[in-house]
Parts: structure tokens; C-alpha cells; sequence
């Protein structure tokens, strides 16, 4: 069905291939998962089976691509429109209509399938994927997980014999991840739809996939095989494989039955050992908070890299390889939940880098406002930037308001001479909290958001938002960083009421890294855009761009934002903000995008932040990551907390968000490889 013959890719002012030797074919009727680390190529060689590459992206294809029969050298994306759907990183980038149910019935109607046709397949994609309670919403106020959805449901109704899936479940929920699985599973098996996907949580596809093709590195010809002789070879795997290479299984294990039957001798082994479900409070430095954060559980044993991916790798991005489809646009940064607005006209770049930030239906506030939101085109205002804090300050000590004269000592009466000195502030008590909500309860659209939640976060602690798709994690984090105004209760970050906080006194406070990371970076390369972050915070220069050195190496300074793929987008975004070092950190599904390297480096990152006394606050669908950093798991529901505690407890007990290795040695009561391997030394 589909076929690389010796296929390589160029764009143009690259010095070498995206791709090269790429030559393997996918049968009809198969699901292959295309796996490599960030920035090998992937999207590049899924962009090639729908003709995006090389008819929009431009560069030169050398070989030959065909599917189902069809040159996409002589046939445009419009003549594979038929046979190939394609859903990208970027559902955002996808979506041409105001509704999820016009958005499902667009790609029928540009076919010119009948009416009657275009119902029953709209009312059938609705209940595959979940949809139907949302059938009449606006897209701009879905979650990106629901957007996500909405994506795939918009290619599956058009029926195409081929399907390319860019991480189709970055944004999901665990549920919903399985969900939507398991109906491409169903589509393979009883329809014969031939499935080509990326994904990096290898743990939620492998065990779907018939075959899998690896691309190990920049340039290098791809390894086909089945998943389990791939795995074996491969610099990125799962944690059960991890758990099986460290164990010496044989076969390896692709999944948690496959690997709790092989798992009696290991858990043997480890039952001597103390599973660390408790320990310590996190740590706080000197001028954080002294009182220790309550209701903690452990800080994750030492991220090992090995336990995730090969020790030393190095992932080097494809130069210059455009991955977006909407490769011109860009975005405005939005507040948490709605929509960000594309812009068509290359003409409009340069303006569109400058958009402002706004809350949800309001207009731009001026930089020195008090509603939270900046505009990001000044560079003065830019230091707002969603969060990236431009004036150091010792945590637990609350800045005074913009324009308010400091307090007088108890029992000193006012001085009425202009010229005489104020006495000094009495010394404020170190506060216990970064950040309190107390019934906090959010109304939007006609959806009750948030419904009286009470939460605190200490300085040191890392807290994982958790819950399905809507829950309302994103809402939340946009309350804490004023993007969000409550409709009833209180939200308090370091002394300061966020939504009601000048932006220039918010973002010495807090910072937030959104869903979608194109939101903060306007630059034309990496390297004003880290200049630009390390003028903001007052850093020395350089230190935004060690970070993103640090975070995905190999980046080149010259590439654009908007030529990165969507896992090198985020790791510049958490770099600009990082680069301030702000007290509270929030950050909206850190790891869409990354492979496990790259994770890897994130932990390590956060873990020393978390150290120096930063409080970490991550919305996150990835269980892996809540195990390895976490030091208490928040679970939400329909706008309510359902679970408040430390992570092994909260984890533990959930089948939906308890991780592989945790399900594998249960009921002992471990997170991570990382940690077993530790106890096993």
C-alpha cells in the first residue's frame, strides 16, 4: 500500500538530508509504528506518504513514494486527498471549521459524498472516539486533548484506505489514549485501513503495531522488523523493555501481562528491598519556606537515563526540516483552552509574531495593566511572556505592590514630613506557600470549569496535575498564572492575587510553559529568541541557549521556531522560561513531543529546580513522568479534586494512571527502572 523506494529528502539551505535511505514498504492492512528519537525525521517521511513533502514544504525528494499505486511526485496532496488522511503534530494547524460537528463533515463534503452518507459517518466517528457530548462545541473552547480527538475523528470520516498519524495521542488522556487505539486497531483489523504513525510513548503503541520502522539517527537508513527484535536494538524504548533489558528477559516483553509473567524471580529478588513509596519532604534553600511541604511523597530516585533511553545519546534535528503543515503561520497566545488564530498570509509573519496575549473574549491590556495578560510584541512587555520573570528575588518573601509604599512597622504612627525617613518594613515571616487556591471555582462558556478547589504547593515540591481529558488541569494553571479570572474563591501566588497582579510584578512570581509552545517564541531564529529571553530575565547571555543545549542538543542558532519539530518547539519554550528562574513553575503537558532522552534531560532539569526551592506545577497525561518526578499527584475531575496525595499512593491504587513498572511488580510498590535498578545494585 505503501512504498519507499531509496528515498531521501533535502530542504532547501540544508547542508545535508532530513532523510536518507529510506526504503521499506507497509503492507495493506498493517499498523506501523515509526519510532526514532526527536528530530530524525520522522514527520518528514510521514509528510512524504500524503505529498505534503516535498509540494508544501518545498526541497528536493530524491527516490520514489508511492501509495496505493500513486506517484505523490506527479500527484499533488489534492489528488491523495481520497486515499490518505493525515492528521499532524499540531491539531491546531488542522482545523478549518468553528465546530467539532462541521469539523468532522468538512473533509466528506470537499469529497462531495452524499448527504445522507456524511450523517450516519458523523453520528458513528462521534461515538467512536467519545464525542458525541461535544458535538456542538466550539473548537476554540476544547482542551487540547478533545482537539486532539476531534482531529482524528475529522480524518477517520472521510474513510481513506491510508491513515498517517503524527503522535495522535500526545495529548491524551490514558483512557482515551487506549480508546482511540484500540479504534484504529479495529480499523486495521476489520477494514484493513493501513496505519503508518510516530509516537513517542512507546508504551501506549508498541503492543498495537505489527511492525515497526526505526530510524536511529539523522541520516541513517531505517531498521524494520517486528516490534520485538526493533526494541532490542533500539535507542529508545519503553519501560517495560527497559525493565526486561535490566531483568535479562527473553523475549523481551512488549507488555505488562507479557511482563508480569516473566516477573516472579525479579519481584523474588526485590521483595528484601524497601520499596521508597515515602521519604523526605522535598528540599528548600536558604529564603524559601523553612515548614517542609505536608502530604509529600518521595522524590523519585535519580533519573537514569539508561532506564529510558541509551546513555549519551544524542538526538540532532533534521536542519531546517519544516514538520507544520502550517509551516507560515503563527499563533496568539490564548488563555488556557482556547483557540490560538493561524495566520494565511505569509505577509502577516512578522505582525503575527508580535500577537498579544489575552484572556479568553478579552481585549489586549497594556503592558502596566493589571488583568495578568501582556502584549508580547514589546520586548519590555515580552518579558511577560506567559511567565518569564525579569527581577530576582529571595522565594517566600512577597514583592510589594506595583505602586504601593511600604508598610510601617507595628505601632509606628504616620510621619506627616515628605522628608523625613519611613521606617524600615517590619521583616515578613517566610511565607509556607508559593501558591494557595481556596474554593476556586472557574465558569467558562457555560462549562463550570473548576468547582472549589483547594490546593497549596511549598516551595520545593513538584506537584503532577492529573485527570482526563477536560478535567480542567490547563484552567487551573491558568488561574495560577492570572491568564484566568475565578468566578468565585481565591488564588494567591507569593502574596499576590494573579489575575489582578500588573504583569510586571506577576512574572517575577510565576511562569508558565502552555500546551502549545509557539505561543511564546515570535523570534526569527534560536538564537535571538534565547538573546531575547536572556534580556527579559537579566540573565547572563548565553544562559537560555545552555538550557536548550541542555534540554535537546543539537539545535542549530540559525534554524526558525517554526522549522522545529513539536518536541524542539517545547524545549526552546521551557528554555525561555526557565531562563528567569521563576519561584513558580507551571507547565502544560511538558512532554508532548519528546522522546525518552529528552525527558530524561527535562527531569534532571526540573529535579534541580525543584532542589534550589522552585515549586514545579505540571498538568500532565504522562504517568512515567508523574512517577519520576512527582512528589504529590493531584487527580481532577469534572472540575473537582478526587485525589490529593503522594504519588506512590495515588498511583498505586489507579489502573489508569499507575505506571508499567507498577503494574509489572505489583503489589510491591515500585515507580520506576530507575529505581529498581538502584535497589538491585
Amino acid at each position: 500500500m505503501i512504498r519507499f523506494e531509496d528515498v531521501s529528502v533535502t530542504y532547501e539551505g540544508a547542508a545535508r538530508p532530513a532523510v536518507a535511505g529510506v526504503d521499506f514498504e507497509v503492507p495493506e492492512g498493517e499498523l506501523v509504528l515509526l519510532a526514532g528519537p526527536s528530530g530524525v525525521g520522522k514527520s518528514t517521511v510521514l509528510g512524504a506518504v500524503s505529498g505534503l513533502v516535498p509540494h508544501f514544504t518545498g526541497g528536493t525528494l530524491r527516490g520514489r513514494v508511492t501509495v496505493a499505486g500513486r506517484d505523490t511526485r506527479t500527484h499533488p496532496p489534492r489528488q491523495l486527498a481520497d486515499v490518505v488522511g493525515t492528521v499532524g503534530q499540531d491539531p491546531l494547524a488542522h482545523f478549518v471549521t468553528d465546530t467539532v460537528e462541521d469539523e468532522l463533515a468538512y473533509g466528506m463534503e470537499s469529497l462531495g459524498l452524499a448527504p445522507a452518507v456524511m450523517r450516519r459517518r458523523v453520528e458513528e466517528t462521534l461515538d467512536l472516539l467519545g464525542l458525541a457530548g461535544l458535538r456542538g462545541r466550539p473548537i476554540a473552547t476544547l482542551s487540547g486533548g478533545q482537539r486532539q480527538r476531534v482531529a482524528i475523528g475529522s480524518v477517520l470520516t472521510p474513510h481513506p484506505q491510508v491513515l498517517v498519524l503524527d503522535e495522535p495521542t500526545s495529548a491524551l488522556d490514558p483512557a482515551a489514549a487506549e480508546e482511540v487505539l484500540a479504534v484504529l486497531q479495529r480499523l486495521v483489523h476489520d477494514l484493513g485501513t493501513t496505519v503508518l504513525m510516530a509516537e513517542h510513548r512507546l508504551e501506549r503503541v508498541i503492543q498495537y503495531a505489527d511492525r515497526v520502522v526505526l530510524l536511529p539517527a539523522p541520516g541513517a537508513a531505517p531498521v524494520t522488523g517486528p516490534p520485538a527484535e526493533v526494541m532490542a536494538v533500539s535507542p529508545v524504548y519503553p519501560p517495560v523493555v527497559a525493565l526486561g533489558r535490566l531483568a535479562g528477559w527473553s523475549p523481551l516483553p512488549l507488555t505488562v501481562r507479557d511482563a508480569r509473567r516473566q516477573a516472579p524471580t525479579l519481584r523474588a529478588l526485590l521483595s528484601g528491598a524497601t520499596a521508597p513509596a515515602k521519604a523526605p519532604a522535598a528540599p528548600v534553600t536558604a529564603g524559601a519556606a523553612t515548614t517542609p511541604p505536608t502530604n509529600t511523597a518521595a522524590a523519585p530516585a535519580s533519573c537514569d537515563s539508561a532506564a529510558v533511553a541509551t546513555t549519551g545519546h544524542t538526538a540532532t534535528p533534521a536542519e531546517g526540516a519544516p514538520t507544520d503543515v502550517a509551516a507560515g503561520r503563527r499563533t496568539t497566545a490564548t488563555a488556557a483552552g482556547t483557540a490560538a488564530v493561524a495566520a494565511d498570509d505569509p505577509a502577516d509573519a512578522a505582525a503575527d509574531r508580535d500577537t498579544t496575549a489575552t484572556a479568553t473574549g478579552a481585549s489586549p491590556a497594556p503592558a502596566t495593566g493589571a488583568s495578568g495578560v501582556v502584549a508580547a510584541g514589546s520586548r519590555v512587555a515580552g518579558a511577560a511572556r506567559v511567565g518569564a520573570a525579569a527581577v530576582p528575588r529571595p522565594r517566600g518573601q512577597a514583592a510589594p505592590a506595583a505602586g504601593r509604599p511600604p508598610r510601617r512597622a507595628p505601632g509606628t504612627p504616620a510621619r506627616r514630613s515628605l522628608f523625613r525617613r519611613r521606617p524600615a518594613p517590619a521583616p515578613e515571616v517566610p511565607r509556607q506557600h508559593l501558591a494557595e487556591t481556596r474554593a476556586l471555582s472557574v465558569r467558562r462558556d457555560q462549562v463550570q470549569a473548576l468547582r472549589d478547589i483547594d490546593l497549596t504547593v511549598a516551595p520545593g515540591e513538584t506537584v503532577a496535575l492529573m485527570g482526563r481529558n477536560g478535567a480542567g488541569k490547563s484552567t487551573l494553571l491558568g488561574s495560577l498564572v492570572g491568564l484566568v479570572a475565578p468566578s468565585s474563591g481565591t488564588v494567591d501566588v507569593d502574596g499576590a492575587v494573579p489575575h489582578r497582579t500588573p504583569p510586571r510584578d506577576l512574572v517575577r512570581r510565576v511562569g508558565l510553559v502552555p500546551q502549545e509552545p509557539r505561543d511564546l517564541l515570535y523570534a526569527d531564529t534560536v538564537a535571538t529568541e534565547c538573546a531575547a529571553a536572556d534580556r527579559d530575565a537579566a540573565a547572563a547571555p548565553g544562559t537560555c541557549r545552555a538550557l536548550v543545549s541542555e534540554l535537546l542538543p543539537g539545535v542549530p542558532d540559525d534554524t526558525h521556531p517554526r522549522d522545529l519539530s513539536e518536541g524542539q518547539r517545547l524545549a526552546l519554550a521551557l528554555a525561555v522560561v526557565l531562563t528567569a528562574r521563576p519561584p513558580l513553575l507551571l507547565l502544560d503537558e511538558p512532554t508532548r513531543g519528546l522522546d525518552y532522552a529528552a525527558k530524561a534531560r527535562l527531569v534532571a532539569v526540573l529535579r534541580d529546580l525543584a532542589a534550589e526551592g522552585h515549586a514545579i506545577v505540571l498538568a500532565t497525561h504522562d504517568v512515567e513522568l508523574a512517577a519520576e518526578l512527582a512528589h504529590r499527584v493531584v487527580l481532577l475531575a469534572e472540575g473537582e479534586v478526587i485525589a490529593d496525595g503522594p504519588t506512590a499512593e495515588i498511583v498505586v491504587s489507579s489502573p489508569s494512571f499507575a505506571p508499567q513498572v507498577t503494574k509489572i511488580l505489583a503489589p510491591q510498590q515500585w515507580l520506576t527502572v530507575a529505581q529498581v535498578r538502584e535497589a538491585l545494585t
